[in-house]
């Protein structure tokens, strides 16, 4: 797999670096776990992309499930734990608004095109995004990236292949391929 063409590394956060939750949301940092093996990839992703950045979904601050106070405690941590085991995510995005519709939550392209506007030399032709919904799959190939489907969420019958580049187990077998 040619992978070292693309030097920008989107990740989704729920289901791809910590366990989700399903049917609720990860609203402390006891419930934030990181899926075994994160860490590691992490530390090797960082040696292959110029851009590691999180797009995360956060619908649970927008229905007042959680606040943005107790979100940012939980990324700091989050981020705080990934480099003291030599990982690196270079800027988080968050959408906490409710409505489908909105242009910053994915799948619609809001925060690919935000993190373009804070770093322009981002092409997303030489993208990734690393997601473990469909969702994240059509937030990748509405904004022209490449798209890594993780987890076991689908069966195969239910994974649209239009939507989908490749596919791997977790993030770290992922890692362990580029």
């Amino acid at each position: 797999m040619e992978f070292n063409r693309y030097n920008t590394l989107f990740l989704d956060r729920d289901g791809v670096i910590n366990r989700e939750l399903p049917g609720d949301y990860v609203k402390t940092i006891d419930e934030f776990i990181f899926i075994p093996g994160v860490l590691d990839a992490l530390a090797e992703l960082k040696n292959h992309f110029k851009y590691i950045l999180l797009v995360t979904n956060q619908r649970g601050v927008g229905r007042g499930i959680m606040t943005c106070r107790k979100l940012d405690e939980i990324h700091d941590w989050m981020m705080t734990e990934i480099e003291s085991h030599g990982g690196r995510i270079d800027r988080i995005y968050v959408c906490t608004d409710t409505d489908s519709v909105s242009p910053g939550r994915k799948p619609n392209t809001g925060m690919a095109l935000q993190a373009q506007a804070d770093f322009p030399e981002i092409l997303f032709s030489e993208s990734i995004m690393v997601g473990n919904s469909l969702s994240d799959m059509k937030f990748g190939r509405n904004a022209g990236m490449c798209t890594v489907l993780v987890g076991d969420k689908y069966s195969e019958q239910e994974k649209d292949v239009s939507l989908i580049d490749y596919s791997f187990k977790n993030l770290l077998s992922f890692a362990r391929q580029i």
